[in-house]
């Protein structure tokens, strides 16, 4: 069972914030993830609150992909513990499992099923009775503008129509937690509203939405909450109002991650026509020690 390290330095593990928060939706206390000598999640604790929409945010690698994967019971932790409305994610994953939806990616859903066969496996998955997966197959499947390809192969379905099978099978049976990895990722602006509307209406009734993303508009349009990741840690987290501490909350993003520089400059890289590059590319050889260089390229 991965245990919180006893000798880490790091400023999440002060004593007060040893213990999972039993009353959060999910509370994460000391994760660390290792791959060899990469270090992909460092110690990281957070307490995400029960009816919040809550983005994880962060760049490239930062670790939020690998921390949702420990939090739910797909990637086992190096050290550290989570639990899911005070459940012990890996004392009772079966149990964990039951409260909480995540949505698959397309490539792990069975794609030669049709969308009303992928709905009926994943709701009689979790136990249902085949009347009562219908019934929300069906369901899912008028709410989320599918019903014309419930007979249609997962297989065929656009970018926009696969996002919105993934996230029924994640909601079939009613989870009081809803994780989703780029939910909005390669999907069109009107599915993207119609996936919204969905989310937004789910949390109204009090469940917990749990999205990674890498646009910032989005995360401050839709979610009540944010965490900052980098490094395998937690830079900020709370309100959008306080994370964003009075800034765009894009400005304050990258003030936190850092990693911006100065763009560099390309000589060649002309957008107004080749008479600036082609001068550049002549200063450029007069300055080598090859003459036959220097000789074809001012001809």
């Amino acid at each position: 069972m991965p245990q919180i390290p006893s000798n880490s330095q790091d400023q999440n593990y002060a004593p007060d914030m040893m213990m999972p928060n039993g009353s959060a939706a999910m509370s994460l206390r000391g994760l660390a993830k290792y791959y060899g000598s990469t270090v992909a999640v460092n110690g990281l604790s957070l307490d995400i609150p029960v009816g919040s929409f809550y983005g994880i945010v962060g760049p490239n690698g930062a670790g939020k992909t690998t921390t949702l994967n420990m939090a739910t019971g797909m990637l086992i932790p190096d050290a550290g513990v989570a639990t899911v409305l005070g459940v012990d994610v890996w004392r009772e994953t079966s149990k964990v499992k039951n409260m909480i939806g995540v949505m698959p990616q397309p490539s792990q859903v069975f794609d030669r099923l049709t969308g009303m066969q992928l709905l009926m496996y994943s709701g009689m998955l979790r136990g249902m009775k085949r009347a009562e997966a219908q019934q929300r197959t069906n369901d899912l499947l008028v709410a989320f503008d599918l019903e014309d390809a419930r007979n249609l192969m997962v297989a065929e379905y656009s970018s926009g129509m696969m996002k919105k099978i993934c996230l029924a099978t994640a909601m079939i049976h009613s989870p009081r937690v809803l994780v989703l990895d780029e939910p909005f990722e390669s999907v069109d602006p009107v599915s993207s509203a119609n996936l919204k509307d969905i989310l937004v209406e789910y949390a109204q009734t009090g469940g917990t939405v749990i999205i990674s993303s890498h646009v910032m508009a989005l995360v401050e349009k839709m979610c009540t909450h944010v965490a900052v990741i980098a490094n395998g840690q937690v830079k900020a987290d709370g309100t959008i109002d306080q994370v964003a501490a009075g800034e765009d909350l894009e400005d304050r993003f990258l003030q936190l991650v850092g990693g911006r520089h100065q763009a560099a400059h390309i000589a060649w890289l002309q957008g107004g026509g080749t008479t600036a590059a082609t001068a550049a590319t002549a200063t450029t050889a007069e300055t080598t020690t090859d003459g036959s260089a220097t000789d074809s390229a001012t001809k």
